[in-house]
């Protein structure tokens, strides 16, 4: 990720609309940020459509940036009210689709096979899945400071509750992800990890 200085740099650009500014933003950030939207709505469809979103609300806003405030953070609030709301409109649609249709039984999920168990790509889906049982506050906490780079007072502006708030769903996160990685291969951590 780029550094304070960087986006302190985007942000006067962008205030002054530069339009080059705005296309470097969106090409440092547009991963880290769908990762970040993806860990909420739990599909890269959405992902893509809710951080798509947010770049063009950020150009819309451009003119009433302050420079007193993270642009970073900011962007990250910005995709996290559309990603919530995108989730709450999708339940609503959910639930009035499903009071309209008869009722159907959930099919099983295919069976895994074997030998791809090893397979790297097996295990960074089993971690997405297991960062997607984390309670939504855990799950945001360490996208943010694990995966995105922001310092926990960037991510306590984000989520809008103090840094030490943020240090403790890290902690309880990091707690289940090694439960569950050690279930799933008990020497995979090491021996002192538990």
């Amino acid at each position: 990720m780029p550094d304070a200085p960087q986006f302190d740099e985007w942000c006067r650009r962008l205030k002054a609309s530069d339009r080059a500014a705005y296309a470097e933003l969106f090409e440092a950030t547009y991963e880290p940020l769908f990762r970040y939207v993806r860990s909420i709505t739990q599909s890269a469809e959405a992902a893509r459509d809710v951080a798509q979103d947010t770049f063009i609300r950020l150009w819309e806003v451009r003119e009433s940036l302050s420079p007193d405030q993270s642009l970073e953070a900011y962007l990250y609030r910005i995709a996290r009210n559309r990603a919530y709301n995108h989730e709450r409109n999708q339940r609503t649609r959910s639930e009035k689709e499903e009071t309209v249709r008869d009722r159907t039984p959930a099919q099983p999920a295919p069976p895994t096979r074997p030998d791809d168990q090893a397979d790297a790509e097996q295990f960074e889906d089993r971690l997405w899945q297991w960062i997607g049982e984390l309670t939504d506050r855990q799950r945001e906490a360490l996208v943010l400071t694990r995966f995105d780079g922001l310092s926990h007072d960037e991510a306590a502006d984000v989520m809008d509750i103090s840094p030490r708030t943020v240090n403790n769903h890290i902690v309880r996160a990091l707690k289940h992800l090694r439960e569950r990685v050690h279930d799933y291969e008990p020497n995979l951590l090491g021996r002192d990890e538990h």
